[in-house]
């Protein structure tokens, strides 16, 4: 995160978002400015954009039904939004008609989608540049879910804000972590049982 405050801002406003959004990289590059609810700080997350070498870059829908799906965002996230917004704007009044209209978030230079390719390579660039370990774009929704999981959020609700298609999905994969935090549940119960006795 320290790191991130001196990147260029769109970089730094995909991977601020992606930390605290935990969505998947396809999703990322599918959000439109008209997903955001700035008043309310919610976002709608129903397309992804992805790529293959036969159709290029093509818009889909979500991974399964469950990952139609809404999130809020804390305010220092939508303020960095809104300061791309805004660099956006900008970028297209300069370009003038070599911008092509498009309500994404993350483009190329000139409005049109973004491969999604090119956070990956921004990111091992970035990473070898300031000699900091690279493990990749889906970590971050890894470390997205083991925050909520730390934080004591039940199965059920770490699916749905993941877009998991099944609760099963989430256990299987972070399965460990929710007996950690079982444990812990069982030994703070225990904490307080015994201080109420030694204060008897």
């Amino acid at each position: 995160m320290k790191l991130l405050e001196t990147a260029p801002l769109k970089w730094r406003t995909f991977f601020t978002l992606d930390i605290y959004s935990g969505m998947r990289r396809g999703e990322m590059l599918g959000l439109e400015w008209k997903d955001i609810d700035f008043e309310t700080g919610v976002v709608h997350i129903q397309r992804t954009s992805n790529y293959t070498k036969a159709r290029g870059i093509y818009t889909d829908t979500t991974k399964t039904e469950n990952s139609v799906r809404f999130i809020k965002l804390p305010p220092e996230v939508l303020e960095i939004l809104e300061q791309f917004r805004a660099e956006q704007e900008s970028e297209k009044q300069r370009l003038g008609s070599k911008w092509v209209e498009n309500d994404r978030l993350f483009t190329k230079w000139n409005g049109l989608p973004m491969n999604p390719q090119t956070p990956y390579g921004w990111l091992k660039e970035f990473c070898e540049e300031h000699n900091f370990p690279f493990y990749g774009i889906h970590t971050f929704r890894h470390l997205h879910a083991s925050l909520l999981i730390g934080a004591g959020i039940d199965p059920t609700t770490v699916s749905g804000i993941l877009g998991h298609s099944q609760v099963s999905t989430s256990l299987n994969i972070y399965g460990h972590m929710f007996r950690e935090n079982q444990v812990k549940a069982c030994n703070a119960v225990a904490e307080a049982l015994d201080f109420k006795k030694r204060g008897a």
